[in-house]
């Protein structure tokens, strides 16, 4: 907690510190086009203020006690009225009030939103912006409200998600619907207590009276596409981070600066550029200091550890079984941290191939994540170049290290696989005879590693995690338990030679392969009991169970949810796959 007395909402509202609206340089066109609740184009500056559209007559969802005890908040914040009137976009009442009694000038009632460019797996994209310039890409239903620095130096920005239109929209509605807000809120709080780097998740308000209509699935529907037009509840989750500054943004103000495309284009990246380090890697921003120390070798510095972070993030959601789906540049964040909870899924039978959102491809699945994390770096690093000006041997430095990337990213990887498997050092031929294994049998991806957790000795301890009826276990099982025996024994024997006590490695193994984790058919059974019959409770109840994912935690709960999926799962549209719709 970052006080001894838990904050309350006045006090963060007190701790208001707008450090992007300072840093940064708002559209020059906003102002005529007041109130910017339409699409349009936005050819310059970084922000665009714009008010939330309130959710009306809105109704508390849940809250994230793990993340109010990080902000120091009083848990009973959450039923104070003025935290869900602001956190529902009706800021005005609330800022008012604060202004009026001196709580903080800083405080505002317009939130703000931004632009970014788009590129999927190193294609830029303009012609599926509705201008076909790229100046109609960004936050169309996501609306900052509030940046706050606590006590300990530590900054967040909040962000509602479902805040309604803004000049991004590209004739959406700007609204989120329960749904998805469910999904989001619980997948981005789990991974939080998984230790994957990710925004968070403060609170999710529904309305009472508001539906939005959207495509989705029928009960039962095995189409690929959804088959039906459905009124869900609207909804509005508070997300929050050190920032939403995101790859996509750096590549905008890149592009804009390599053809000129205003007289403040390169003056614009510039800025980003130090907004960015300053605000997430402040350590490294504070070293950078000196008039020995130029713009481009902030540049060099920076792109070197935001490598070594996105190899830890992607490491940290294959160790997990995470698969972001859409990980375009758009949703690759400059803090190397889980952002934009759309089209995820979370491995059950195991497939290198896994991707749950119908429109990924290939390149998006699960074990292609790591490459197309480096695509999304290169695309990062080539944005900046424009602030290397003429200096040669900056961009060498530069290009080394976008060249280093996939070394640096397969050693990450190696680490953590030898962490999974108990091993002192990653031993590439006895894990690539177990990925084998693993799909061909296939395994259930989370109970596989934490029933090996326990050094089992026989197949039998594994059989648990095994898809009888599928693939290779189902079409010649005695042959496949004959190989999962060999492994087992190779496995045992290099345990052996590392000489660690088993005891320790058993529960060095539990630490990073968890019991517990949100799986499908988990979160569609609770947003359906939230979105058809307006019960919460296994909403919550799933949250608690995902605060603590590395807990044997009772033997009640394990019997329901660390469990496979079920046959009548497979090929489930909204369970097994999905569209983007939210």
């Amino acid at each position: 907690m970052n006080s001894t007395h838990p904050l309350s909402f006045t006090d963060l509202m007190q701790r208001a510190h707008p450090a992007l609206l300072r840093n940064l340089v708002p559209d020059p066109e906003q102002a005529r086009n007041t109130p910017n609740k339409t699409a349009r184009q936005v050819k310059s500056g970084h922000y665009v203020e714009v008010r939330p559209t309130s959710l009306p007559a809105p109704r508390y969802v849940i809250h994230s006690p793990a993340f109010f005890e990080a902000l120091g908040l009083a848990d009973e914040v959450a039923s104070d009225p003025a935290f869900m009137q602001f956190f529902t976009g009706d800021l005005d009442p609330v800022v008012e009030a604060a202004n009026a009694a001196g709580v903080s000038p800083t405080v505002r009632s317009s939130g703000w939103a931004t632009g970014y460019a788009l590129s999927i797996y190193g294609q830029e994209m303009v012609n599926n912006c509705p201008f076909r310039t790229g100046n109609g890409y960004g936050d169309g239903r996501a609306i900052s409200v509030l940046e706050v620095l606590l006590a300990d130096g530590q900054p967040w920005e909040f962000q509602l998600k479902g805040g309604g239109t803004t000049p991004y929209c590209r004739g959406g509605d700007g609204r989120a619907v329960l749904r998805s807000s469910i999904r989001e809120f619980l997948a981005s709080e789990a991974m939080a207590a998984l230790g994957v780097p990710s925004a968070r998740a403060l609170c999710l308000f529904v309305s009472g009276s508001e539906t939005v209509r959207r495509p989705w699935y029928s009960p039962g529907a095995k189409t690929e596409e959804p088959d039906r037009m459905v009124d869900e509840p609207a909804a509005i989750t508070t997300r929050a981070a050190p920032s939403f500054l995101r790859v996509g943004q750096v590549e905008l103000f890149g592009r804009r600066a390599r053809h000129n495309a205003h007289p403040r284009a390169l003056a614009e990246l510039e800025a980003i550029f130090q907004h960015a380090l300053d605000r997430e890697y402040p350590d490294l921003a504070a070293s950078l200091h000196g008039p020995e120390v130029t713009l481009a070798d902030k540049v060099v510095a920076m792109a070197r550890e935001f490598g070594v972070r996105l190899s830890h993030l992607v490491a940290h959601w294959i160790r997990v079984g995470y698969c972001q789906g859409n990980f375009n540049s758009d949703n690759c964040a400059l803090g190397g941290r889980t952002l934009d909870y759309g089209p995820f899924g979370f491995m059950e039978a195991y497939d290198p191939a896994f991707q749950m959102w119908i429109g990924g491809g290939e390149h998006f699945a699960f074990m292609n994540q790591p490459m197309a994390a480096v695509v999304n770096f290169r695309m990062f690093c080539t944005a900046l170049v424009p602030l290397l000006g003429q200096d040669t041997r900056a961009m060498e430095e530069l290009d080394a290290v976008v060249q280093a990337l996939p070394d640096r990213m397969a050693s990450t990887l190696h680490a953590m696989w030898a962490q999974k498997m108990g091993l002192i050092e990653f031993r590439a031929e006895l894990f690539a005879e177990l990925h084998t294994l693993m799909a061909q049998t296939p395994v259930d991806y989370t109970i596989f590693w934490r029933e090996l957790s326990s050094l089992p000795q026989e197949v039998a301890d594994l059989r648990p995690s095994f898809y009888a009826s599928r693939a290779a276990y189902g079409q010649d099982p005695a042959g496949t338990e004959a190989r999962w025996t060999t492994w087992l024994q190779k496995w045992h024997a290099a345990l052996a030679q590392d000489g660690r006590d088993p005891l320790e490695v058993s529960v060095a193994m539990k630490l990073v392969n968890p019991k517990y984790i949100p799986r499908e058919w988990m979160l569609v059974e609770a947003y359906r009991s939230a979105t058809d019959a307006g019960d919460f409770t296994q909403v919550r109840h799933l949250h608690a169970l995902l605060a603590d994912p590395y807990s044997e935690q009772s033997p009640e709960l394990a019997a329901l949810y660390y469990t496979k999926k079920r046959d009548e799962y497979f090929g489930l549209g909204g369970t097994s796959h999905c569209s983007c719709s939210s």
